[in-house]
């Protein structure tokens, strides 16, 4: 039996098949066609775009403008050996502790100062910052993000009903998620032959990659342990490098497939350079970002000091401090209001809860510092849930706290843990403020009596200083430095 399809479907098959051939573009990298939602021009325009909003909201760029140029300059070093030597390339360190390294379209690639500390060799550095212009050149958010939209019904109807760029409002949303999970393993594993091609044509050698690929193993295996020991997700770079071992069968052909490019006298891996550049360089978070030290969450820039009940954890995140109890039965969530020279605390706190009642409201006090608090009964997907909302007023800026219980029958329980950190807010000690201080990478010459224990023990408010020193200087689990070799060490 013959069936005719209506018109309008066969209209929108024809158009569709027509933009996906017109969606095809040379790979810069390969020469093969691939499907693409956008043209080279708007990629650059994008990622101009992402960058400044990525620089407002986001991140800021660490304070040290040597660094910075030295990463510059050893990051266009290996663009011009790229696929794409013509494009306007930005490189950037990011003030952030985490452990990461990312690029956006069109050129944009940032290292946080968290994954530097690792590096041991400007060869090391070299290899992610590759890595990082392997998914630029070879183009991957936008080949991601095209295949997506195009394998969906709602993608199908925008290349039917709009031009061929319609579908790059999702780019920034694919790039950010890149940037934790990676761009799958065929993406990432391009990212890295093409990192140790950048690195052999640069000079080095690029069995280098494979030094890198063991650090960051290293690290995210100790980070996952600790993570699980805190009850936190854990952090870590999201490339193949942390993901796979230095022994993955295929990582090795692709990052060995460039011998063919390297030079017959490689030029030196830029240890002692590498980490002399890093030397006073932060480590952990800012005086901007707060720290965790022996239970308090001290805050230089705030002048401001919060501490937990015994057995608490508390994890310090870019927008939020929580507050958890054992085995997350309870957690308190602290957030800043914006700055206010006048309103009452009981009417900022109605103000934050919006429509919702509030009961059992009071005054509280905080080391002198006005507040108010009460009880909200809240309705979730889980089912009825009691809030323990409170504001307190420090310095004309609100803190405000949210706390529940994951039995609502237990709520009175912990009830008082939450009243006990919300008034504990205060300024700073002056020993609170030496504590607080940032620390630093410190790099020294080995002797013959220094060990990782002999150094962990001038490293003040650090859980397991001695394996954080292994793992910065790439000795973990069990190594020891050399005598004569230049090692990393942190002060405040």
């Amino acid at each position: 039996m013959t069936m005719n399809t209506p018109k309008r479907y066969r209209s929108i098959a024809t158009l569709t098949a027509v933009l996906l051939l017109a969606g095809c573009a040379t790979n810069p990298v390969t020469g093969d066609r691939d499907f693409v939602l956008m043209s080279e021009q708007q990629e650059l325009a994008l990622g101009s775009q992402y960058h400044e909003q990525l620089m407002e909201q986001q991140y800021d760029a660490y304070d040290d403008p040597e660094l910075q140029k030295y990463t510059e300059r050893l990051g266009q070093e290996l663009a011009r050996e790229s696929h794409r030597p013509d494009i306007d390339y930005t490189f950037t360190v990011v003030d952030s502790p985490q452990v990461n390294a990312f690029a956006l379209p069109g050129g944009y690639i940032y290292m946080t100062r968290g994954i530097m500390a690792y590096f041991n060799s400007e060869a090391e550095f070299a290899g992610v910052l590759g890595h990082e212009l392997g998914h630029v050149t070879a183009r991957h958010s936008v080949r991601q993000q095209s295949a997506a939209t195009a394998s969906s019904f709602l993608g199908n109807i925008l290349l039917a009903t709009t031009d061929a760029g319609a579908g790059a409002g999702n780019l920034f949303q694919t790039v950010q998620l890149a940037a934790i999970r990676g761009y799958g393993r065929e993406h990432e594993l391009e990212a890295d032959r093409l990192g140790a091609e950048y690195l052999a044509r640069t000079g080095y050698d690029p069995e280098e990659m494979l030094g890198v690929v063991r650090i960051l193993a290293d690290q995210e295996d100790y980070e996952r342990r600790r993570a699980g020991a805190e009850g936190r997700e854990p952090s870590g770079y999201h490339g193949l490098f942390s993901t796979h071992p230095d022994n993955d069968a295929r990582l090795q052909e692709v990052i060995r497939a460039a011998n063919k490019y390297a030079a017959d006298d490689p030029r030196p891996s830029g240890r002692e350079a590498y980490l002399e550049r890093i030397d006073g360089m932060t480590y952990g978070p800012s005086a901007s970002q707060g720290a965790v030290v022996d239970g308090e969450f001290l805050h230089l820039e705030l002048d401001a000091a919060l501490g937990a009940p015994a057995e608490w954890t508390i994890d310090n995140q870019p927008q939020r401090l929580l507050f958890r109890a054992p085995d997350d039965v309870a957690a308190l969530q602290v957030t800043l209001g914006k700055a206010d020279t006048g309103t009452a605390p009981r009417r900022l706190l109605e103000q934050r809860i919006g429509d919702a009642e509030l009961e059992r409201g009071r005054r509280f006090d905080a080391n002198g510092l006005a507040g108010y608090t009460g009880v909200v009964q809240a309705r979730t997907k889980q089912g009825p849930q009691i809030l323990r909302h409170t504001v307190v007023i420090k310095d004309g800026q609100p803190w405000f706290f949210v706390a529940t219980s994951k039995d609502n029958a237990e709520f009175d329980r912990f009830d008082e843990r939450f009243l006990d950190i919300a008034g504990s807010l205060d300024s700073l000690t002056d020993a609170q403020r030496k504590a607080a201080q940032p620390l630093r990478i410190k790099v020294v010459r080995a002797d013959a009596n220094t060990s990782y224990s002999g150094l962990a023990r001038d490293v003040k408010g650090v859980d397991d200083a001695a394996n954080r020193l292994r793992l910065l200087n790439g000795d973990w689990p069990d190594g020891e430095p050399g005598e004569g070799e230049l090692v990393k060490t942190l002060v405040r």
